[in-house]
């Protein structure tokens, strides 16, 4: 932790929410950040040169969920930016041309047969999202989504698999590794702290050391947070294991104690 204490304004410090921050529940709407590990979120937020959000959800969703109005999100996957104070959302606009085909799309593929499965679709605009965690029969939801699948990459669209989770995309490179080299281009900072728990955060491990690679950081942090449902890439990739958005909020309070005044 040496290299984020000892210059507090010249570290980023960057966040998944849900698995990381916020526990993961059976519905999606439920998610939230616990007040224990919102104390020294705010903290870090005030003497940091950059405290961001990273998530899948979309960055107003993010920020609810969150409940700090001060720092950035990047939202759906690198595709979306909601800057700290800020009241409206910045896309890529890439992604945004395809949002019509990602909706139609969307409106297409729902049937009766998804609502027989209790599958539960989520829509973040630019992505269209299908979650079956809980639901009585997920080995059935998965193949429905199998198919779903197949289909979109058939319309030309993108998918994603998450932690029972499918998500239908632009046909456009986004991922929060693409995302965090935009925001860190924008700060002055060199070294910076990534915490993540599923696949996607692994595109984030790979583009921190990158910029490192590159001479633009100076140090990063891997920080894998593990679960029952830990991929392997990311404790592969991990510098840092810890135990669950618990082990992040130690993390946290680390960084709050180590630079308190």
């Amino acid at each position: 932790m040496a290299p984020f204490v000892d210059d507090p304004r010249r570290a980023g410090v960057l966040l998944d929410v849900d698995g990381t921050l916020a526990p993961i529940v059976r519905h999606a709407d439920d998610a939230h950040v616990p007040e224990p590990t919102r104390l020294p979120l705010i903290a870090i937020a005030r003497r940091f040169g950059l405290v961001a959000c990273i998530s899948g959800r979309r960055a107003s969703v993010a920020r609810r969920i969150v409940s700090l109005g001060s720092i950035t999100y990047v939202g759906n996957h690198g595709g979306e930016v909601l800057r700290g104070g800020a009241t409206s959302v910045d896309v890529v606009p890439e992604i945004a041309e395809w949002t019509g085909r990602v909706r139609a799309f969307a409106k297409d593929v729902w049937s009766d047969e998804l609502l027989r499965l209790r599958i539960r679709e989520e829509d973040k605009d630019t992505i269209a999202a299908y979650h079956w965690r809980g639901v009585p029969d997920e080995a059935a939801a998965q193949e429905a989504m199998e198919g779903v699948a197949d289909r979109a990459r058939a319309a030309g669209l993108a998918t994603h698999w998450g932690r029972k989770v499918l998500e239908v995309r632009a046909p456009v490179e986004a991922t929060k590794g693409t995302g965090i080299r935009k925001l860190l281009e924008a700060h002055d900072v060199d070294v910076a702290l990534f915490a993540g728990d599923d696949r996607t955060d692994v595109d984030a491990f790979d583009t921190l050391r990158e910029l490192v690679a590159e001479g633009a950081l100076r140090a990063a942090l891997c920080v894998g947070v593990t679960s029952d449902e830990t991929p392997d890439e990311l404790t592969d990739g991990a510098d840092l294991l810890v135990d669950g958005p618990v082990g992040v909020r130690t993390v946290l309070e680390v960084l709050a104690d180590a630079t308190a005044a």
